[in-house]
């Protein structure tokens, strides 16, 4: 299924290559109105497996997506980087494209992009939505078994591997009878799979960062979406950060680590609610 099939009209949607800090970035814009939502993927994931997430989200709402270095179409970084020098170049990446003040959605390693953004550039952080994700390094981690899995990036080269590990590493609607195919399907719409020099990037970025010291700095009202069946991220992780954000909504359900996905009908409501509901001193 392509974009337009997906989403409606291709004008809508942008897909540009943009220069920032030395490194070309792929970028896609679906023009829309109101507070742009920038996400933040997870480790290894072209912007294309957001997708299902885009269409299911208001569809008037403006939605920034774009590739990591060493994800997609980014290519990798010639040096290894970390957390908040990518959140740097998150907000130089806003510059030249013109946007300033956005709401950020991260799911699991893009929730630590996400994080380290709004504690970095609180002014243009409006609000922030953490799914499946928790505070790195300093965290109750899952099962070794699991995050075995998730040392390489096969699964989104091998569609028949992806199947077979996907009910075991996502939980959720991956275990469901028909599940782990759907989760090949969408990984599989990746039009560009990085490199294994971009994901050793992405986990020593990963390993090397922790936010659970700062947490009570982030002060943007957040939205902690979390799976009572996530192999990856344990519920667990969500209620310490609910409880030690400011300004944190919980929003506990039944599914896995990537349901914001693969049931992304169910899911995005819940963000869209949080992001169009007004604040106190805030316009509805």
């Amino acid at each position: 299924m392509t974009v337009t099939e997906l989403f409606g009209s291709r004008d809508r949607f942008e897909d540009r290559v943009v220069p920032v800090c030395g490194l070309r970035i792929r970028v896609r814009i679906r023009t829309g109105t109101g507070v742009p939502l920038v996400l933040c993927n997870g480790i290894g994931a072209g912007l294309e497996v957001l997708e299902p997430l885009v269409a299911a989200l208001d569809p008037a709402a403006t939605i920034i997506s774009f590739d990591v270095p060493g994800t997609g179409g980014s290519p990798a970084s010639p040096v290894p980087y970390a957390i908040p020098a990518l959140a740097c170049g998150l907000s130089r990446l806003l510059d030249e494209i013109g946007v300033g003040t956005v709401d950020v959605l991260g799911l699991s390693w893009g929730g630590a992009l996400a994080q380290q953004f709004a504690l970095q550039h609180p002014r243009r952080c409006r609000r922030l939505v953490l799914v499946a994700t928790g505070t790195g390094a300093l965290m109750i981690p899952g099962h070794p078994r699991v995050l075995s899995k998730m040392l390489t990036p096969r699964r989104f080269t091998d569609p028949a591997y992806a199947s077979a590990v996907a009910g075991d590493l996502y939980g959720g609607a991956a275990r469901r009878s028909g599940g782990d195919g759907d989760v090949a399907r969408i990984f599989g719409k990746q039009r560009q799979t990085g490199s294994r020099v971009g994901y050793l990037h992405q986990l020593l970025a990963g390993a090397l960062w922790t936010s659970l010291p700062v947490l009570p700095l982030i002060r943007q009202p957040t939205l902690v979406v979390a799976g009572t069946d996530d192999p990856i991220i344990p519920v667990l992780n969500a209620r310490i950060m609910n409880a030690l954000l400011p300004h944190a909504t919980l929003h506990i359900h039944a599914g896995g680590h990537i349901d914001i996905v693969t049931d992304a009908s169910g899911l995005a409501p819940v963000v869209t609610g949080f992001l169009a509901h007004p604040e106190k001193g805030e316009s509805p």
